[in-house]
């Protein structure tokens, strides 16, 4: 029997054919380093190494992590894969990889996450210095419709992801394919062409501040909220050059007019 510990929001699939398909969406090969968030009993860990790639794999549960030892013990011996114990929420990539035999630093990103730690997790690593390339993340089907902004309306979550990267619903995870099920559905995202592009122009820390206070009050339109930051006359001024009306809600705009308005709000 699968034991699963509801502090750590532990919630393991089971469903082979799932697993097969998640490994399958990273596109792995010998060459790839591939960085694995919460592998709990190595359900997808194993598929993972099937593929020839590199295993960097975090483990926060201190039995889980005993577990893995043993299970990969041949894996680990051979340097296909390296486990550490600890939260991936507090460990330094750079550190971490630098502790490894590593070809390269470039690696692709799988996740099976808890689903309280979603927006900490995306923040984490899209916006690291040594960001992966890919992502594949299991998660909440209603984050997931979210972060593509299914109904076309925008989100602050789908606006950060897609200033790094380009998000892609795959296909949605049945609660029954885990253990324990989850009361709600899952689905797995491809976030690829990961990279810093969007800022070589646009200031990124001031980009997720106008970006905070753009969202903050989700009745106020875009300019009330803004006005927490610039003055009236100043917005008025850059909603003019970005030939905005003054009633446009930040959840109808596209990341492009958030870079625009980074860049007239910098000068």
């Amino acid at each position: 029997m699968v034991y699963a510990k509801k502090s750590l929001g532990q919630n393991f699939l089971k469903n082979e054919g799932v697993l097969a398909k998640i490994a399958s969406a990273g596109d792995l090969s010998s060459k790839d380093t591939v960085l694995e968030i919460g592998p709990g009993h190595g359900a997808l860990t194993k598929h993972l190494l099937t593929s020839g790639a590199t295993v960097i794999a975090i483990e926060k549960d201190s039995t889980l992590s005993d577990e893995l030892q043993t299970t990969f013990a041949k894996e680990i011996k051979n340097k296909k894969f390296f486990l550490t114990h600890g939260d991936a929420l507090d460990i330094d990539i750079d550190i971490l990889f630098a502790h490894y035999p590593l070809k390269t630093k470039s690696y692709k990103l799988v996740a099976n996450i808890p689903y309280n730690i979603t927006g900490a997790f995306f923040r984490m690593y899209l916006s690291a210095i040594n960001a992966p390339t890919d992502m594949v993340v299991l998660i909440q089907e209603e984050v997931a419709d979210r972060i593509i902004a299914r109904n076309k309306k925008e989100s602050i979550l789908s606006i950060a992801i897609k200033a790094y990267g380009t998000p892609e619903k795959l296909f949605k995870v049945s609660p029954g394919s885990f253990v324990p099920a989850p009361k709600v559905t899952s689905a797995v995202i491809h976030i690829h062409n990961i990279s810093k592009t969007n800022f070589k122009k646009a200031d990124e820390k001031l980009f997720f501040e106008i970006l905070r206070a753009g969202f903050a009050h989700k009745r106020k339109m875009l300019a009330g909220n803004l006005s927490e930051l610039f003055s009236k006359e100043v917005i008025a001024r850059v909603f003019m050059e970005a030939k905005l009306s003054i009633k446009t809600r930040a959840e109808d705009l596209p990341l492009p007019t958030w870079l625009l308005l980074t860049q007239l709000f910098k000068k």
